[in-house]
């Protein structure tokens, strides 16, 4: 993936996230960003099938961004077939490119059918107890994640569960 900078990100009266951008790329913060905000959803969500899902996404989320940062395009063949894989997955990928956040991936693959059971509303598809501890693991990996990405994250205040990434 080409990172673009953002001319204005040398400027000295630049905001912190235009700064980021220059470095990272869009992509990136953006999918911090968004994982911030699945965190905080989660956080303030009462239903566990609900809280598990917005938390796992949250992490999914963040581990895209690694790759988004960290890996390189497909290239097309000259038989135009350079992206006829099929869909990836991004906790497979995710260990390959990152091998660091290899337990991470296998942890949050593991939940994947979990998840996929609590947004189909499927009753009792998660414990108050598992979502919770999803909410937690979520925001400790997009602390991880942030920090291997060199952009700022805040511990967060007063026990709720959210990351403070980016902008």
């Amino acid at each position: 993936m080409a990172l673009h900078v953002v001319a204005a990100a040398d400027h000295p009266g630049a905001s912190a996230a235009s700064r980021i951008r220059g470095r990272t790329g869009h992509a990136v913060v953006d999918l911090i960003d968004h994982a911030r905000g699945g965190l905080s959803e989660a956080a303030a969500t009462a239903s566990a099938g609900e809280r598990y899902a917005a938390a796992h996404l949250a992490a999914l989320r963040a581990g895209a961004a690694v790759l988004a940062a960290r890996s390189r395009p497909v290239r097309a063949s000259r038989r135009g077939r350079g992206r006829s894989r099929g869909p990836r997955n991004v906790w497979v990928d995710l260990a390959q490119v990152a091998p660091e956040l290899a337990e991470w991936a296998e942890y949050f693959a593991a939940g994947a059918s979990k998840r996929a059971a609590a947004q189909a509303g499927i009753p009792r598809a998660v414990t108050a107890r598992e979502a919770d501890d999803m909410l937690r693991d979520a925001d400790s990996f997009l602390g991880l994640v942030c920090s291997l990405l060199g952009l700022p994250y805040q511990q967060p205040l007063s026990g709720a569960a959210v990351g403070i990434c980016g902008g």
